[in-house]
């Protein structure tokens, strides 16, 4: 039961959170909150130290204060801020680096690619879809939370609570 918790929660809201930023341009405070509560329901399901949960929130904490400092300066959503967070949460201090690097990586390669897309105009037939066509406007962000997703989803069969898990 435990390890198809840990199966679906993440992997579930990370996937809700990328197509909740593509088609709105938006990631709901609920599903940051959501990610925060299931890692303490899975980590204490699966035993882990209330010492190891703390540093893992602590991680969370850091990241917190590190993307609402670029937030503020205007360089990146509040929804990315506190995802990336809630996602760091469940990546911890082992995990944090390479969460970052994967996310930047897949956050370059998806503003390249928009960038090219921005290029040329949309087809007529696609103008009914106003995701697309927000998507499609130069002046448009970045849907950021997709490259977060992407990289919390990339690492999480790695993350220590997964491991946990899975090899006891």
């Amino acid at each position: 039961m435990l390890e198809t918790a840990a199966l679906v929660i993440f992997p579930s809201l990370m996937a809700y959170a990328a197509s909740s930023d593509l088609l709105t341009m938006t990631i709901s405070n609920r599903i940051s909150l959501a990610l925060v509560a299931g890692f303490m329901a899975i980590a204490l399901a699966a035993g882990m130290p209330l010492t190891d949960i703390g540093w893992h929130l602590a991680c969370g904490l850091l990241v917190l204060v590190i993307t609402f400092t670029l937030f503020s300066f205007g360089q990146i959503g509040g929804g990315d801020a506190k995802l990336a967070a809630a996602t760091s949460i469940w990546m911890g201090w082992g995990q944090v680096m390479e969460y970052g690097l994967v996310a930047s990586l897949a956050g370059a390669a998806l503003t390249l690619a928009l960038l090219q897309m921005r290029r040329w105009p949309l087809p007529a037939r696609l103008s009914d879809l106003k995701w697309l066509v927000r998507l499609h406007e130069p002046k448009s962000g970045v849907p950021y939370g997709i490259a977060l997703a992407l990289a919390g989803l990339f690492l999480y069969p790695h993350s220590a609570l997964w491991m946990r898990i899975v090899h006891g």
